[in-house]
């Protein structure tokens, strides 16, 4: 049996969305869990959307996630180069030999005469479709035209009659009425491929197996495999993986400015995490679990649980996975993760580093994500705090100003500041003011801190400070 071996196949056009991390990381579970090779591919055909660096954060970020490449443009491998620009006479190669098969053919019609035929399609509200006029050029007026250097483009001839069918692992047979397959470019006239063209003669030269990429192009894919049987070879496995939607209900992509790999990690979101949730958009395990490190993911991948359906990106969701990544993190390392966005947000220079330590301590199990840090602490680094409605609300019950009264009074006579000493504090009012559970800790948390949910009182308001504290309970 073959090794099995798939791509990821990016254009090189600026940081990695989720939808296309999503792609990369599918196909490395599928391959890896049957011990197979996982390649990367650049295709930069398309010259004019070409962003500088962006091979670099490819890489980083597939590192960062811990997708390793066997092949790649940085890495080499036997079948390189994997740059399609540094393959231009490959792709010229084959187009000419699809010519001389009779399977594609010379195309020398000006962008004049195909306007007009875009625009009459346009009036009769129909899609544009070539109608093959060059399809029928003598072999003289082909050699003149190529002798004279008229531009010219290498299109498919694709069958008008009957139907072409393909298997799909995820949405099984399909099957397409040739008439609607167009006479589709391979080589353009600047003498570079389209993206179809390059993807099925690199896939062929590079050995892949299998390949995995987003359902926009299940129908599309018989124009692949029409190529493959023009040449006489072996076609590849689909794995034509559901859209990832934004919340929006429209397709996760760069281009509207959708959340990058790189711009979770910059807000505190671990690699880990974010591939344990990606590899659920649109995939689930036999059981219900949901917490998975890599190397449990490829042990349990079955590419036949990928879901035919749409996945909607939710961020709820992510922040429920990411955090219990941080809660399963060791102090010393959730530390050196979030103190950065401390510092950047606040002035730590008159804090002791004890200090800092457990207020970070207390707040580990309470942040979806790295930045949270900062919204969720900044109670300790501003001199007043506003009420939202809901406490302002809760505040109003008749209890809550007599509460108030014992529990400052109590701060007021602790002499040595402790967390056993405020906690006492706070047993002393619940006896004294008579109020217990909700009605005890509820008014006093709001009145020092704003908000009505936080780590143990105890440490919140011992971190505070007492003279803190006082200043607020007596406003």
């Amino acid at each position: 049996m073959e090794k099995p071996r798939t791509r990821f196949a990016p254009s090189p056009t600026g940081f990695m969305h989720i939808g296309n991390l999503r792609s990369a990381i599918f196909g490395y579970l599928m391959v890896k869990h049957d011990g197979g090779d996982f390649l990367l591919r650049i295709e930069d055909t398309d010259q004019t959307r070409k962003v500088e660096g962006a091979v670099e954060f490819i890489y980083n970020t597939c590192k960062l996630c811990g997708l390793e490449f066997d092949e790649g443009p940085l890495n080499g491998g036997p079948y390189g180069p994997y740059t399609q620009s540094e393959r231009l006479d490959l792709y010229k190669k084959y187009a000419e030999e699809l010519v001389e098969k009779g399977s594609a053919y010379y195309c020398f019609c000006s962008e004049e005469r195909l306007e007009k035929l875009r625009k009459i399609a346009e009036d009769n509200h129909m899609a544009f479709m070539y109608d093959g006029h060059c399809k029928n050029l003598s072999k003289e007026e082909i050699e003149k035209n190529l002798k004279e250097g008229v531009p010219y483009v290498i299109r498919q001839k694709m069958p008008k009659e009957g139907t072409s069918s393909y298997d799909d692992l995820v949405y099984g047979h399909i099957s397409v009425e040739n008439h609607i397959l167009e006479d589709q470019i391979l080589l353009k006239s600047d003498g570079y491929p389209t993206y179809n063209f390059a993807n099925v003669v690199d896939d062929h030269l590079m050995h892949i197996t299998h390949v995995a990429r987003g359902n926009e192009y299940v129908m599309s894919t018989p124009k692949y495999n029409l190529l493959y049987d023009a040449f006489g070879w072996k076609r590849p496995l689909y794995i034509h993986l559901p859209m990832v939607l934004g919340p929006d209900g429209q397709k996760l992509s760069k281009r509207n400015g959708d959340a990058s790999f790189m711009d979770l990690y910059h807000e505190g979101y671990l690699p880990e995490a974010i591939v344990n949730y990606l590899a659920l958009l649109g995939w689930s395990p036999e059981d219900n679990r949901e917490i998975f490190t890599l190397e449990e993911l490829v042990k349990v991948f079955d590419p036949k649980r990928i879901s035919k359906s749409p996945s909607t990106y939710d961020v709820k969701k992510l922040n429920w996975v990411n955090a219990q990544y941080i809660k399963k993190m060791n102090f010393d390392s959730f530390y050196l993760f979030v103190r950065p966005y401390l510092e950047e947000a606040y002035d730590l220079s008159n804090k002791e580093e004890s200090w800092i330590k457990e207020l970070l301590r207390i707040y580990q199990n309470h942040i979806s994500y790295g930045k949270e840090i900062v919204e969720v602490t900044d109670l300790f680094f501003k001199d007043h705090i506003t009420f939202n409605e809901e406490c302002k609300e809760f505040m109003k019950e008749e209890t809550v100003p007599n509460t108030l009264k014992v529990f400052t009074e109590e701060i007021e006579q602790i002499s040595d500041w402790t967390v056993e000493n405020v906690n006492q504090a706070i047993m002393n009012t619940k006896e004294k003011a008579n109020v217990k559970g909700k009605m005890l800790y509820m008014p006093i948390r709001i009145q020092v801190t704003g908000q009505m949910h936080g780590p143990e009182l105890p440490d919140t308001i011992h971190l505070l400070g007492k003279e803190t504290v006082l200043s607020r309970l007596k406003k």
